[in-house]
Order: structure tokens, then sequence, then C-alpha cells
């Protein structure tokens, strides 16, 4: 079982003296530097120069500096920015000002996991990983609510790694939730993997199948719409309140039951061993590799992928019926 900390666990009164510098400040880096903030921490917000954040994070009551500033200073560095572009922030901003005796803190594990960030000897490397978006992370924060975190450590050099870093997620508001131990390793994988089996690259097929599988049979694309993708968010919000059980209880008897038939002939045990394979290509670090030279090449093939996907059927039909719903704040 997973060993969880809340706020009695923690030591608050860490974090007294020290200065927090937040790279980015994008969804998780707004909530970090203002939740950090009204919990009494000196936090400063790490931004390039003509950073379009840099206004909104002023106005927000922060302290904005040129993130190589703020790093010279801060006791606690916390990275984040996206994967792509953490190696370039490292080696130009972080790298030459990083004080020995500090902690660096990502909340996602990938460059230091992959080695695209080789952090020096003399620093603690942990991370605190709030499980929601950023801008869900501080609502709850705001309403004396907290959400779920992780917490790792992948080096300590002080032996107090842990500690400071469950006192920032403390202070993060993550403590009120629980926050659990995990590594960097598993952290990774497990994120990966959720995102290209299940939650996006999963679930997208999935939808695209079932709406291309109807249309292709003669039936209406906003029929089709409708029931592979737009009634899913009724599925998703009875597992998100209460698992399986609570989904399978709500539905119809026919819909349960087609639940336990259909499912199964849909993922079967192909679909089970090519998640396998992906599994193996995340772990062995395949993935990674691809993922990093797509990046240095300008993503040639993301780009083409991106732009089909936005043009397809579905995206088309989509569109029209949101329109059809402006209860749905649609984007």
């Amino acid at each position: 079982m997973a060993t969880i900390y809340y706020d009695r666990d923690t030591n608050p009164a860490l974090l007294n003296g020290k200065k927090i510098a937040i790279l980015g400040y994008g969804s998780q880096g707004h909530a970090h530097a203002l939740n950090l903030k009204e919990s009494g921490c000196d936090v400063r917000v790490g931004l390039y120069q003509g950073s379009s954040s840099w206004a909104r994070a002023e106005q927000a009551g922060l302290k904005v500096m040129l993130s190589g500033e703020a790093v010279a200073e801060a006791d606690i560095v916390m990275i984040l920015t996206p994967d792509t572009l953490q190696p370039a922030i490292y080696a130009n901003d972080v790298a030459p000002n990083l004080k020995a005796g500090a902690m660096l803190m990502f909340a996602h594990g990938f460059s230091i996991h992959y080695s695209q960030i080789v952090p020096p000897k003399n620093v603690d490397v942990t991370m605190i990983a709030p499980k929601a978006p950023g801008h869900r992370v501080r609502e709850l924060y705001i309403d004396g609510q907290g959400t779920p975190g992780l917490v790792a450590v992948y080096q300590d050099i002080t032996g107090n790694a842990k500690a400071l870093a469950l006192a920032y997620g403390s202070a993060m508001g993550c403590g009120r939730a629980g926050i659990i131990e995990t590594t960097f390793a598993e952290e990774t994988e497990t994120d990966l993997f959720g995102e290209q089996a299940v939650l996006c690259g999963g679930a997208t097929a999935l939808i695209k199948a079932g709406f291309e599988t109807l249309v292709e049979a003669g039936y209406q694309p906003e029929i089709a719409y409708f029931e592979c993708l737009n009634e899913l968010k009724l599925i998703v919000d009875l597992i998100y309140q209460g698992g399986l059980s609570y989904m399978r209880y709500s539905v119809s008897d026919t819909a349960e039951h087609g639940d336990y038939t259909g499912g199964p002939k849909v993922v079967d045990d192909h679909v089970k061993a090519a998640m396998k394979k992906m599994l193996i290509d995340i772990q062995d670090g395949t993935y990674a590799r691809e993922w990093v030279l797509e990046n240095q090449a300008g993503r040639p093939s993301f780009n083409l992928i991106r732009a089909r996907e936005r043009d397809s059927q579905i995206e088309q039909v989509g569109r029209k019926l949101r329109a059809m719903m402006p209860w749905l704040d649609a984007k």
C-alpha cells in the first residue's frame, strides 16, 4: 500500500527563511506561486525577457525576475515549464546559478528520469506533483481544500530533502488531501502510459473508431457524435464520482449489460498486448528518445498529425453541434 502524508505529517517551519523560485507561470506555475505566497512563503517567479506572463504575474502581486536571477537567490527552485523546454532552460538559466545545497524541484519526472537534465551532486532533487490541472489546484486551495499530490526524492544530499518537499507540498495545499510517496521512475512511466494508453491516446482512438464505424455504416455524423463523444462525459463523471461500480449502478441494465459484453470484444487481449509493448517502450526510453528527436527536428510529424486531426470530420461536426449548446462554454 502507498504511503500517504497529510499536513499533520509535515513541518511547514522548514520553509521559514527559504527563498523559492518558480520557473514558469502557466497552468501549474501560477497555482504553485500563488498558493505558496498565500501560505506565507517567500516566492519569486522566474521568466524570460519579454514573456507574455510577466505582467500577469506582477498583477497578481508576485515578484517577477529573469529566470537566472531568480535561481541565483533561491534556496528552492521549482521548474514548471514544458518538458521539451526544460533542458535548455536548465542549461542556460538554472545550472550556472544553482546554489550548492539548494533543492531542485519538478512536478513531472520526465527530464530527470530520461537524463534530459543531469543535476549536480551538491543539490537535493525532489518532486511535488499535484494530481490536477493548475486552475483546479488554485480553486481548491482558495476554497480551503486541496488537491492530492505525489512526492518523490531523486537525490538527497542534505538528509532533509523529503521533509522539505513535504513542507512545500503542504504549503501548496496538497497536504489537506494527501501526498502519496512515489519515485521519479514510477511517476514518469505511469504518467506517460496513462496518457498514451487510456486518457488521451486510447480514449480518442476509441471515440474516433466508434464515430467512423457509425458514419461508414450510413448513420448521420451528428447522431454518431452524440453517441460516441458527447455522452462520454456523462459516463466519465459517474466513474469519477464513484468508480466503475457507481457508473454501472447509475446506467440502465441494458447499458450495464453492454458494458460487460461489448467492452471485452473491443478491448481484447491483443489491445492489452499492445499496451504492454507501449509500456516497455516507455520503460526502456524508446518513446522518450523518439519524442526528443522529433522536437529537435522541428516537430515535422507531430505538426502534420496535429493539423490533420484538427480538420477531421468528427472535429468539424463537433464544432457545429457545440454551437447549439451554449451552456457548454464551448472552446
